[in-house]
């Protein structure tokens, strides 16, 4: 097995999947707590919905690059999702599940109605679940994943203590002169940037455990915003590199076997944090 997994080691599209995988999980936990501390959890799933919407567009009209479409698209959306409160008709979660169902039977439509290839069925499903198309990069979609990445890390490490503030009282941030509506903004262009960027390792179904499961369980650790973060963002590089290398030997689908691997380690992290509090945790 060892030589096996070497051997793979070698080849560049298991070093690209690598790389790529590690970038995203790393940045998909850094907003995860944040998400999470501001009860959206849920808007991974409905903005990878709207991802696979645009998508599904995107293939209809022929667009050569798909990401000056998708990406504008969820970035508008996110925006939108995060800017509604409990003062709005149709609360956060309704909104998030319209705007999360409404995209995917849409994307899925549009692809039955105008067919792009003969096989409907795998493109739709390796689009939900990922399938091995992290494993079949190209060298554009590294590099392009590879600068959003470390915009993403830079823009949380210099607004952290803005982030930090917005997070756990937006009013109290307005208050005392933070802009919490720009950094809501930013938040939430992160976000959509973060979610097209995870199409590619886990599919549009299941982003989300990217974003809940290294927050949730780094939680059940740690009370510190800073302690849950940093571990949050190892125990999601850990898991995705771990994930990829199961499938490969394994021959599973990769998105599905990092979920597998991220829900692992939270019943972990659920019982270590049961036996370190006395059950009081």
């Amino acid at each position: 097995m060892l030589d096996k997994l070497a051997l793979y080691l070698s080849k560049p599209f298991v070093q690209n999947a690598l790389i790529v995988g590690v970038l995203i999980a790393l940045c998909a936990s850094l907003l995860g707590v944040t998400l999470v501390l501001k009860r959206f959890s849920f808007i991974g799933d409905g903005l990878s919905h709207v991802a696979f919407g645009a998508m599904a567009v995107a293939m209809v009209i022929g667009l050569t690059n798909d990401m000056l479409l998708i990406l504008p698209v969820t970035v508008v959306c996110a925006i939108l999702l995060l800017r509604t409160g409990q003062n709005t008709k149709i609360k956060g979660d309704a909104a998030v599940a319209m705007i999360s169902v409404g995209a995917l039977a849409f994307g899925y439509l549009l692809m039955n109605i105008f067919p792009t290839s003969g096989n409907i069925s795998g493109d739709v499903c390796s689009t939900l679940f990922g399938s091995t198309a992290i494993l079949t990069l190209s060298k554009t979609e590294v590099w392009i994943c590879i600068a959003l990445s470390l915009l993403v890390v830079v823009f949380f490490i210099f607004f952290y203590n803005k982030i930090f503030a917005v997070t756990f009282d937006e009013n109290f941030a307005r208050a005392v002169g933070t802009r919490a509506g720009t950094y809501n903004f930013l938040i939430a262009l992160v976000i959509a940037v973060i979610i097209v960027l995870a199409m590619k390792l886990v599919g549009s179904l299941l982003i989300s455990a990217l974003v809940i499961f290294p927050a949730l369980s780094a939680m059940r650790l740690f009370r510190s915003f800073k302690k849950v973060t940093v571990f949050s963002g190892i125990l999601s590089v850990v898991c995705s590199v771990a994930g990829i290398l199961i499938s490969i030997l394994a021959e599973t689908p990769v998105g599905s076997t990092i979920v597998a691997v991220d829900v692992v380690v939270f019943g972990i992290c659920w019982l270590i944090g049961l036996i370190t509090t006395g059950g009081n945790k």
